[in-house]
């Protein structure tokens, strides 16, 4: 069976070789957005948003919660940029993407103990996450953002996707990161 799914990979691979490979990007997104999601695989930001290769970076986690190790992937990803003799600055974007019917309100039944840790929280902490709401979750996880003090980017916006229309809402409009009044 694995090794079916491995041949059909790779088969769909050359496919992609051959029809969609785009030779040369830049390591940069193009669109200088940075958009935070959730692992579903309903959820796919290229898909919803009709992206094409090389136009945004795309972190993915259980619930797209803007939890310890987002945080520091997102440090990681500030310094590969300095490294390269850029920085994450006005004119970066990070998008928080929510998602109705997440998997992640399962968690707290079936994994209470995991999910805090992936959280950054207790177990009584999860009360106060907005794991079943995906409107408040999004809040929360911008404020988070605009809070941590290594901000990666000048703006944040937090959107909702609806599984079931293919609709994204904006419930956090875009903002700067820092506080400041609008450019």
């Amino acid at each position: 069976m694995t090794s079916d799914i491995i041949s059909g990979l790779t088969c769909r691979n050359d496919d992609y070789v051959a029809e969609g490979f785009v030779a040369g990007l830049r390591m940069m997104p193009s669109r200088k957005t940075t958009i935070l999601t959730c692992a579903d695989p309903r959820v796919d930001p290229f898909d919803i948003f009709n992206l094409t290769p090389g136009e945004a970076a795309i972190i993915r986690n259980v619930g797209g919660r803007t939890d310890p190790g987002t945080l520091q992937t997102m440090a990681l990803l500030r310094a590969v940029v300095r490294a390269m003799d850029g920085d994450m600055g006005p004119e970066w974007t990070f998008v928080v993407l929510h998602h109705t019917d997440c998997g992640i309100r399962h968690c707290m039944a079936q994994a209470p103990d995991l999910l805090a840790k992936h959280l950054g929280t207790t177990v009584a902490g999860l009360a106060e996450m907005a794991i079943t709401d995906p409107y408040a979750s999004v809040a929360m996880d911008v404020a988070a953002l605009k809070r941590n003090p290594k901000k990666t980017g000048a703006w944040v916006a937090g959107l909702v996707y609806g599984v079931a229309t293919g609709r994204v809402e904006v419930v956090v409009p875009p903002a700067p990161l820092d506080g400041s009044a609008a450019a």
